[in-house]
């Protein structure tokens, strides 16, 4: 099948970039496939958007429809200890804090929006199909993408329900399968995009949705949080914003750049909720939905370079995220916005399958540069700890408004922090109630997670003999508790332990592909359409 513009991954970014591509020229054949089972099923996000990027990809979004319903109405940052918390002035607040004029949404509902204008300006959405393969011309230019095979069974052997992949081939491909984008790591390391610049750094985002009674609903209002439980040594914070319907959403971000193995971010956040400014909003409530996402926090020092022969780089494949607003959803648009440009004026240039260089030309000079180039000392500095981190954040943003002399850079990929467990004190985190907090497979339940039984297990390992060898010996197999689905296990066979891949729990975060401190885990691609079915998230 061949297409003007292909577009790997339905999310934001994606859909920006093939609905402006429609806006430029309609007579383009656009075509965006997404491995999830619908558009939205994997998108997963806090979220306050801000609409700028929305508001010039869609000026008359709200004429339209676009679910952004609740303007946010009140912002609160609490610094927790233990037993209580502090709040800080708003006048206090650096500017990346304050959300007037955003939205608390479902980007989820947004993305399934999003597509509908895609479709009715003619693009091709094709949901359930996963990108497995890059394909590449003679010249070793990108000429589209395979999809995988489906009905292979655990062993590789063709079975009843067997489709093979399909050929996708496009003069220009647009990646934008979101964070640790699994063809987006080849095309890095094929093409040395990562050439030069600060290793990405990541955090784990794990989310819940939560129907609360309604005197404990306030519309608009944002909540985030620093401090307990984490130590202040540990990166990472909570949110928790209200919407419509007595909806609160509520979350946890841990950096993965942590030291301590025994650390589980799944049970810091279980943890977080129990805290006294905290639980009341949840008491006698009923939660919804369950789902986690890592993201790429880096900022602009980690920015690889976007564009190659015959393709792009856009959205959280690229890492346009900015910490310290928490906010990526409007990078995501804004850069399909700009790369779809790109290719437009080459196509109408009668070009094909050259490097799209008005692209990061373009972002040199857009708003969304300007902004990330403001927030780039913000994760450095938080990594040197949360006391000394807030101070300079605040000089950084307050005194010189993000405009500072120098750039801090970041030193180490997140796989090569962790201490060993001779040199780490466990962490005792309290069972769960069953109420307010929960065990990680009952919380995976509520992801709504399907993986066909008999399909090629999806995660993979370079060497089967380094989990129990490396990684159970020198952290105590960190896998069992970064994983926020259970996915990993240490078992005993007659006291011999072995690693057991749960991978039909696997909510694609990421994570292990990540975390993993030999870099042994590889995350590919399962059958297309499986995984999490996120509702509202």
């Amino acid at each position: 099948m061949q297409y003007d513009v292909l577009v790997v991954g339905g999310g934001p970014a994606g859909l920006a970039a093939a609905i402006r591509l429609k806006q430029l020229s309609p007579a383009l054949s656009v075509c965006v496939i997404e491995k999830g089972s619908e558009i939205g099923a994997h998108v997963l996000s806090g979220a306050v958007m801000d609409p700028r990027a929305l508001d010039e990809l869609v000026p008359d979004w709200k004429a339209k429809g676009a679910p952004l319903g609740v303007p946010v109405s009140e912002d609160r940052f609490l610094f927790l200890t233990q037993s209580g918390s502090l709040r800080t002035p708003n006048f206090l607040l650096p500017a990346c804090f304050k959300n007037h004029g955003n939205h608390v949404i479902s980007l989820g509902n947004v993305t399934r929006w999003l597509a509908q204008q895609a479709e009715s300006a003619g693009v091709e959405i094709f949901a359930g199909f996963a990108g497995a393969e890059v394909l590449y011309d003679e010249r070793g230019a990108v000429r589209g993408v395979a999809t995988g095979d489906m009905g292979v069974s655990r062993k590789g052997e063709k079975t009843d329900a067997f489709q093979p992949g399909v050929e996708l081939l496009a003069k220009y491909t647009f990646f934008a399968e979101g964070c640790r984008g699994h063809l987006g790591l080849q095309l890095e390391k094929k093409y040395q995009l990562r050439q030069g610049v600060d290793p990405q750094v990541y955090g784990l985002g794990l989310k819940e949705l939560w129907e609360v009674r309604p005197g404990q609903h306030r519309p608009g209002l944002v909540v985030h949080t620093a401090g307990w439980p984490l130590d202040a040594a540990t990166y990472g914070g909570s949110f928790l914003y209200h919407f419509e319907n007595n909806l609160v959403a509520v979350g946890f971000v841990v950096g993965l750049g942590y030291t301590n193995p025994y650390l589980s971010p799944y049970e810091e956040f279980q943890r977080y909720k129990t805290h006294p400014a905290i639980r009341g909003t949840f008491e006698g409530g009923k939660r919804i939905a369950y789902g986690a996402r890592a993201i790429a926090a880096g900022g602009l020092q980690s920015l690889p370079k976007l564009v190659f022969p015959g393709g792009c780089l856009i959205g959280d494949d690229a890492g346009f995220l900015n910490a310290s607003r928490i906010k990526g959803s409007h990078g995501a648009i804004k850069s399909g916005m700009l790369a779809a440009e790109a290719a437009h004026a080459a196509l109408a240039a009668g070009r094909a399958g050259d490097e799209l260089a008005a692209y990061p030309e373009a972002f040199q000079k857009s708003w969304l540069f300007d902004e990330l180039y403001r927030a780039r000392n913000f994760k450095p500095w938080m990594s040197k700890g949360l006391y000394t981190g807030s101070v300079m954040v605040g000089i950084d943003q307050v005194v010189f408004g993000g405009k500072a002399p120098w750039t801090l850079r970041h030193a180490h990929a997140d796989h090569e922090t962790l201490r060993k467990r001779t040199e780490s004190e466990p962490i005792d985190y309290p069972k769960p109630d069953g109420k307010l907090t929960f065990d990680r497979l009952t919380s995976v339940s509520f992801s709504n997670t399907n993986h066909g039984e008999d399909q090629p297990v999806h995660l993979t390992l370079r060497d089967v003999g380094v989990p129990v060898g490396v990684n159970l010996a020198l952290y105590d197999a960190p896998e069992q508790r970064y994983c926020p689905a259970g996915v990993y296990e240490i078992v005993r066979d007659n006291d011999v332990p072995r690693l057991q891949i749960n991978a039909q729990n696997c909510v694609h975060c990421k994570t292990c592909d990540i975390k993993d401190p030999t870099q042994n885990i590889v995350w590919v691609v399962p059958e297309g359409g499986g995984g999490p079915n996120y509702p509202n998230m």
